[in-house]
């Protein structure tokens, strides 16, 4: 049975419908990985195929994040870690994603700011695809603390095959060893050489998008904030799944999901007290997007939601803010789903929605 592409949900006038335009919109017939145990407190209504993972990512006994140094934090086992090892463990082989995978190192100074020794990027280009192509610049999650490249790479090469573009994942500093702004800082700095090089990827100049999750969801629209400031060309379109884009704990959804999984209250206070120099950096331009940040004159967003996450209200408050700054925004929340959904397709049939969607926006976007 066909999962149908998940309908465009939009506030206000910017009313845009999701249509299959021949691109790969429905995934194959696959068997339901089932859960074993029920819906946890915090989560009463969560998906049986989300729970499934979540069972998984919780029965690894990982210590909690607050209780570890930023090294054993990056050790520790991840949501794609959970992915795999329900697979192997109900003998499901994974599919290989029809994309080439190369790296490169970028250059040290594309900016003043930028990683003093380059920056190490991921390059994902869809198998018998003819340029140039689409390029799509992802930032992936972690609170700019954790995560990595390995961490994030389902989710980087289903938009380089779902949307027919060259994917470039950035591998931009960590803090604490690099704190406020560093992790901006090298995000743009990707973008701007993505831009002045993009012909030697294979990829099209005028055809560059920026794409993220979580922390990479914010800079996905700090990006084209800088870009704006800059003088730099802006961005063909914005992806945002689940962005960081205030500095309050309090909303509605971090105070329902304050003890969610994966990511909780705790777990955000301990990301922004490793990244941030002082607390004042919350209240910068760069993190408060709702509150701070000028989004006048951005180009088309798609911003993605999980339900049970505790950025599910600063996600939509983005959403209502760039509405009111005359942007185009395309919103879709998913019920039933966590933070950290959307690279969980193999196994959970509502990520592959979410990521239809994402790729429809993209592919209109580029045309």
């Amino acid at each position: 049975m066909r999962y149908l592409l998940a309908a465009c949900c939009v506030a206000a006038a910017s009313l845009t419908s999701c249509e299959d335009d021949g691109g790969t919109l429905f995934p194959n017939p696959r068997v339901l990985i089932q859960p074993k145990g029920p819906a946890p407190a915090f989560a009463p209504d969560i998906d049986p195929q989300m729970l499934a993972v979540i069972e998984q990512f919780q029965s690894y006994g990982t210590p909690p994040l607050p209780t570890l140094s930023p090294r054993q934090a990056r050790m520790a086992p991840s949501i794609t870690d959970a992915v795999q090892d329900l697979l192997k463990k109900n003998n499901i082989p994974p599919r290989a994603a029809q994309v080439n995978v190369s790296q490169r190192v970028l250059p040290s100074g594309i900016t003043p700011l930028s990683a003093p020794d380059g920056i190490l990027v991921r390059i994902y280009t869809p198998k018998n695809a003819s340029g140039p192509l689409p390029v799509v610049v992802y930032y992936h999650g972690g609170g700019w603390v954790i995560g990595s490249l390995d961490v994030y790479e389902p989710s980087a090469k289903a938009i380089s095959e779902k949307a027919q573009a060259i994917v470039v994942s950035v591998d931009y500093r960590l803090s604490p060893e690099n704190k406020f702004p560093a992790a901006h800082e090298d995000s743009y700095a990707a973008y701007k050489w993505v831009r002045d090089n993009a012909a030697s990827i294979g990829g099209n100049p005028a055809k560059v998008a920026v794409a993220g999750e979580s922390a990479g969801g914010n800079m996905a629209v700090t990006t084209a904030i800088l870009a704006r400031e800059r003088g730099i060309a802006q961005p063909t379109h914005i992806l945002s799944v689940y962005p960081v884009a205030n500095n309050d704990l309090t909303t509605p959804s971090y105070n329902q999901y304050a003890n969610a999984v994966p990511l909780n209250r705790p777990n955000i206070e301990y990301f922004v007290r490793n990244y941030f120099r002082t607390p004042a950096d919350g209240d910068d331009r760069l993190i408060s997007l709702v509150d701070v940040a000028d989004l006048r004159g951005l180009p088309g967003v798609t911003i993605i939601g999980a339900q049970i996450d505790p950025l599910q209200t600063e996600g939509q408050q983005l959403r209502d803010r760039l509405l009111g700054a005359g942007v185009a925004v395309n919103y879709q929340l998913y019920q039933g789903t966590t933070h950290e959904f959307f690279g969980t397709y193999a196994v959970v049939p509502k990520a592959e929605e979410a990521q239809n969607f994402a790729a429809a926006q993209l592919r209109a976007a580029f045309r």
